[in-house]
């Protein structure tokens, strides 16, 4: 598999007009009446004025979410501006933006970016969403269609500092990480079975400080992972576990994360109707989150252990499948009847909570794509959020929020367990189907001490973008979980800004 490459970011205090690029990202604001206004420093007011006159003839408003092309004429080096809305609210507002104007130049490989930036966080705003805005994934499109790197220039007032150089570095490393995740979700589900996944989290952090453990059917058996075993007899494809360490000297704070890897899911025999099946193929969307995200926080070295469990296997019909009415046994030791081979994700994750929490972490983080009653609930960008401990699921929501992620507190409701009893194991793997997304949280609750810090992400919805792209989110796989994951380790650590 070809990654996709990361635009460049460069930073440079010249003068708008005489960037050498394809095309220049300003930002407009309302003027009086009608009119508007380039907000850009470094531009001549009369080079202001005409570009000005441009926008508005073309319907620009200065209004957020706008976004307007003119040609730049005489005085601007670029032969396309593009005016985006005044986007001075929110920093996610600000992101969308850059995200927008970035993806309306598609083809376009030096874009040159020269709006206010208000802070030093404006800058960090403008390049993690310009170089995720970039992202195209084309690597089973012919080589003629795969795109050459683009380089992405933002204007700062004064000197560039070293400051500065070394926060785009930063940037830089998540929005790899994030792009890394989106090529994974999107990658066919033929190219990406559970070994070529666990090789992924080898090649992934290739040169980094972080211990990688695969674990084949051998190791699951020896290991008692009757959950991971079990949803992966179906297939011809066997099943894997994947553990990675990373363990700075001067860790502040142990995290662990847990991921979903169902390369693609069927449903098993309790099958899934066939529409949107291929979209199945990011049903690894958590897998890809935790081992991206650790590739992040080695690449900053942020001073806080983490250590991510990986299980995969892929969910089919074949003739060694589990069958409705199997009872299989939890590492650990807790029996579950499997109703329904479709909540497979829980099965899974069951073996590989068990393993986190035999470490003792201070925080247990999982994340998954795991019911399709969250995008009922939440819808297809929210994910649920869901905890052992308040406190923890504010933390984890307060980080997703300061990343740029949606991310909503859901209740895990005492009055849900009930359901989950079964007349012939300890557990069955479904429960009340209203509500159903808290009846998972639920169920997963049973595999994590009531003393163990713990947090449920549910992804179903926003890990796989089916409809338009829009702000920096492209179509397809979207790295859902990634920056949150990073800034939860940043926090633990002490270096969150």
């Amino acid at each position: 598999m070809t990654s996709t490459p990361t635009a460049k970011i460069v930073l440079s205090d010249a003068k708008p007009s005489s960037l050498a690029v394809d095309a220049l990202i300003l930002a407009l604001a309302p003027g009086r009446g009608k009119k508007v206004e380039v907000a850009s420093a470094g531009l001549a007011q009369s080079v202001r004025t005409r570009l000005a006159e441009g926008f508005l003839a073309v319907g620009a408003n200065g209004r957020p979410g706008g976004i307007a092309k003119v040609p730049a004429g005489s005085g601007i080096a670029a032969p396309i501006v593009v005016g985006i809305g005044d986007a001075a609210g929110s920093a996610e507002a600000l992101r969308r933006s850059v995200g927008d104007a970035v993806r309306s130049l598609s083809g376009k490989r030096r874009i040159g970016i020269a709006i206010p930036l208000v802070d030093a966080d404006a800058l960090l705003h403008v390049a993690i969403a310009a170089q995720l805005a970039s992202y195209e994934f084309t690597s089973f499109k012919g080589g003629s269609s795969r795109p050459a790197s683009r380089t992405i220039t933002i204007v700062v007032e004064g000197p560039v500092t070293a400051e500065q150089r070394h926060a785009i570095k930063d940037v830089t490393a998540v929005a790899t990480a994030v792009n890394l995740a989106r090529d994974l979700v999107n990658t066919p589900p033929n190219a990406l079975p559970p070994s070529a996944l666990a090789d992924a989290a080898v090649a992934a952090v290739e040169g980094l400080p972080v211990d990688v453990e695969v674990w084949g059917v051998d190791d699951l058996t020896a290991q008692g992972c009757g959950g991971i075993l079990a949803v992966g007899q179906g297939s011809a494809n066997p099943p894997r576990l994947v553990r990675m360490s990373y363990e700075p000297a001067n860790a502040a704070a142990h995290l662990a994360l847990v991921g979903k890897g169902i390369t693609f899911d069927t449903g098993g025999i309790s099958i899934k109707p066939a529409e949107s099946m291929h979209e199945m193929k990011g049903d690894m969307g958590g897998a890809a989150a935790v081992l991206a995200s650790i590739r992040a926080i080695a690449e900053l070295g942020l001073p806080v252990k983490v250590t991510g469990w990986i299980p995969m296997a892929e969910n089919m019909p074949g003739s060694g499948a589990q069958r409705p009415g199997d009872v299989i046994t939890i590492r650990g030791g807790t029996t579950v009847e499997v109703l329904n081979t479709d909540a497979e994700g829980r099965l899974i994750l069951a073996d590989a909570l068990v393993l986190a929490a035999e470490e003792f972490p201070d925080l247990i983080i999982d994340i998954a794509t795991l019911t399709g009653a969250q995008r009922i609930a939440l819808g297809t960008r929210t994910a649920g959020v869901m905890a052992n401990e308040d406190d923890a699921r504010a933390a984890v929501c307060a980080a997703a929020e300061e990343a740029g992620e949606q991310m909503w507190p859901m209740p895990l409701p005492d009055d849900l367990r009930s359901s989950l009893e079964s007349t012939t194991a300890d557990l069955a793997n479904i429960g009340e189907r209203l509500g159903g997304m808290l009846t998972a949280g639920v169920f997963l609750s049973e595999f994590v001490p009531a003393t163990q810090p713990w947090v449920h992400i549910d992804i179903a919805g926003p890990a796989f973008n089916a409809k338009g792209a829009y702000g920096y989110t492209p179509t397809g796989g979207t790295g859902a979980g990634v920056r949150t994951f990073v800034q939860v380790a940043a926090e633990m650590a002490g270096t969150a800004g």
